[in-house]
């Protein structure tokens, strides 16, 4: 896949709009990224993409669900909200699309970058 991700120091006045629509959640996540690192390459657009879109869902899972009650009866007796295996199933997704971009390793220095060590194992 994408072997030659590029995350670059980011210049927050040249943040870029994300490729489709986003919420609340997911705009946060795509700003707070790109305020931090610079992803330019289409694959690497793409996967952040992906992760906001995830996080977007799993929140609007979690409203409701929390709206329902993680536990609700049924004619059987009580059962799981069937929400929830979805949400944590989107949240996974988010986690992972995240880690794929290497964001998931704290940098070892104190600038913006991408971190040293880790990052797109593809």
């Amino acid at each position: 896949m994408a072997k030659n991700l590029k995350l670059v120091a980011n210049n927050p006045s040249t943040t870029q709009a994300p490729p489709r629509p986003l919420g609340e959640h997911g705009i946060a996540l795509w700003q707070s990224v790109l305020g931090q690192y610079g992803i330019e390459d289409a694959a690497g657009v793409e996967f952040l993409t992906t992760a906001c879109q995830a996080l977007d869902r799993a929140e609007a899972l979690k409203a409701q669900i929390d709206a329902d009650g993680a536990v609700i009866r049924t004619k059987a007796g009580l059962k799981d909200h069937p929400g929830l295996k979805h949400e944590i199933a989107a949240r996974s997704l988010c986690i992972r699309t995240l880690a794929r971009l290497g964001l998931d390793l704290e940098p070892l220095r104190s600038g913006p970058g991408r971190p040293t060590g880790g990052g797109y194992r593809g």
